[in-house]
Formats: structure tokens, C-alpha cells, sequence
């Protein structure tokens, strides 16, 4: 079980710090423009997209890097938690704009994400 949460937070700590730097040094307008997946940042401020973006990436950092250098491992779940927040406002937004083909990847996220904490916070907390 342990494997699997490492394997799990290492690819979503990938995905979520590549997403969030690439939300945080692209321009809106370039995001809106490379696709239907892209157009949800039209309903919010270009500093809304580099906030989301920041905090993807640090939660990001933090899925890994406070269990693997063993300084503060109790903060993994709390990342996981935080991506967990994002994600249920990224469903809500796909939700919004009617984007239900893509709430289906929202979920697949949800559900990972869920899985990272369900962990750590339960039988492969660091902290027990």
C-alpha cells in the first residue's frame, strides 16, 4: 500500500507541478487559446489562473518532497487535501460551462487524489 501512495502522489505531484508552473508563466489569453480544455480560464482574472496555478504547484511540492526529505511528513495529506479542494472547484467550474467530457478526467483526479488521502491520513500516515 505504500508503493502505491508513493506511485500515486509522485505522478500527480508531476502532473499538478507541471500544470500549476505552466498556469503561472503563461498568459491567459495563450491558455484560453490552445483548446477547449483551456477555455475555463475565461471565467477567471488572469491573477485567479496564477494563483490556481501557484497553489497547484506547491501542493505539488508538497505530495513529496516533506516525506522524502522526512521533514514534516504530516504535510502530505494536507496537500493532497488542498488538491482535493482545487479539483472539486475545477469539477464545479467543467460543471458550470457544461463541459461534462471533461469533468470525467476531473474525477479520475478526484478519485487519485482521494486515494493519496484516505492514505495518508489512515493506515500509511507517517505521523502514526
Amino acid at each position: 500500500m505504500n508503493l502505491a501512495l508513493w506511485i500515486v502522489a509522485g505522478l500527480l505531484a508531476a502532473a499538478y507541478l507541471a500544470g500549476g508552473v505552466y498556469k503561472v508563466v503563461t498568459p491567459k489569453a495563450k491558455i484560453a487559446a490552445a483548446g477547449h480544455s483551456g477555455r475555463w480560464v475565461e471565467d477567471f482574472s488572469a491573477g485567479g489562473v496564477k494563483a490556481i496555478g501557484a497553489l497547484e504547484a506547491l501542493a505539488a511540492v508538497g505530495l513529496v518532497l516533506p516525506a522524502a526529505l522526512d521533514i514534516a511528513p504530516g504535510l502530505v495529506p494536507v496537500a493532497a487535501t488542498g488538491l482535493l479542494v482545487i479539483m472539486v472547484g475545477a469539477a464545479i467550474t467543467r460543471i458550470r460551462r457544461r463541459e461534462l467530457n471533461l469533468v470525467v478526467v476531473d474525477v479520475v483526479y478526484l478519485v487519485l487524489i482521494g486515494f493519496v488521502v484516505w492514505g495518508r491520513f489512515g493506515p500509511e500516515s507517517f505521523t502514526a
